[in-house]
């Protein structure tokens, strides 16, 4: 069974090397939409396969550290990274170009992540993220599945090298939510009280 979330955000970037002349060379932003599809073998104790109550803490935070800001590539020309920085409050410096298959990637890698380092207390251990829809336009979009995600042919996707800004991590309700990833400190999730036995 899959189950999905959809999560918004406005966010800048330039394409490098693409074949468009507009995306290339000049800075454009989208309004995407992002599909988090969550499957698991089995349903929780709740009966669903992961309550979407549970997504509003960092998964929530991580998706809005895009919102508003400038994406970039951390092997962007130097003078552009250091421009965005002075201008925009709001950045995030990634190992990949911020296309919307690789920004699909970055997704499906960070919120398993996210999923995997939670202490889950509902019978929803199982849980884990099927795939990443990324709509950048509503015409098109790029949908990433597991292999894609860690397919080192397409850039590896070390969480180490996604950077949130300062002023983007200090809006989160934990601002040292993205460091306590990295340092694989566990979240957890609320325990449950059975209310009907079974």
């Amino acid at each position: 069974m899959i189950i999905r979330k959809l999560y918004r955000f406005e966010a800048a970037h330039i394409v490098r090397n693409c074949s468009s002349d507009r995306c290339k060379y000049s800075v454009h932003g989208h309004s995407f939409r992002c599909e988090l599809l969550l499957t698991a073998d089995r349903l929780d104790r709740g009966q669903m396969v992961y309550d979407f109550g549970l997504l509003k803490g960092g998964v929530k935070d991580f998706f809005d550290g895009f919102d508003h800001a400038s994406l970039f590539w951390d092997k962007e020309v130097p003078a552009y990274v250091k421009a965005m920085k002075e201008h925009s409050k709001r950045w995030v410096s990634l190992p990949v170009s911020p296309t919307a298959e690789q920004l699909s990637r970055v997704i499906f890698v960070a919120v398993s992540a996210l999923l995997d380092n939670t202490v889950k207390a509902n019978g929803d251990e199982t849980a884990r993220v099927h795939s990443v829809i990324l709509h950048e336009t509503e015409t098109g979009y790029a949908q990433c599945f597991r292999a894609d995600a860690y397919d080192a042919g397409m850039g590896e996707i070390d969480l180490h090298q996604v950077v949130f800004s300062a002023s983007t991590r200090a809006e989160w309700p934990d601002p040292s939510m993205w460091d306590k990833l990295l340092r694989g400190v566990k979240f957890k999730n609320p325990a449950i009280r059975l209310q009907i036995a079974g």
